[in-house]
């Protein structure tokens, strides 16, 4: 790849990721009072988190029971509102004993 060809790919990579962030300011000009959109809005870090990051779970063991033992583990430790840190140590280490297992 040529400079002029990387130089014209980083602008376009620039403006696909300015467009995004400054679309928003330029049309909401003022604050939205609808409590509607403003809970849509609040859930949609979270639901785009989790739709980029739940199908390479799967995927990511190389064995399908032990990434479904390692995501229920983790499921249910969240579920009862334990630490990130607890969470992601107990579900690595339940896939490490389930790949161990089976």
């Amino acid at each position: 790849m040529t400079l002029d060809k990387a130089l014209i790919a980083v602008l376009i990579m620039a403006l696909v990721t300015y467009i995004p962030r400054s679309l928003p300011i330029a049309i909401f000009r003022r604050e939205i009072k609808s409590l509607y959109i403003k809970s849509f809005l609040k859930y949609v870090p979270y639901a785009v988190l989790g739709a980029l990051t739940f199908p390479d779970i799967f995927s990511s063991t190389g064995n399908l029971i032990s990434a479904i033992c390692g995501t229920l583990v983790a499921l249910w430790l969240a579920y009862r509102e334990k630490s990130l840190v607890i969470v992601a140590s107990c579900a690595i280490i339940t896939v490490y004993i389930t790949g161990l297992i089976i």
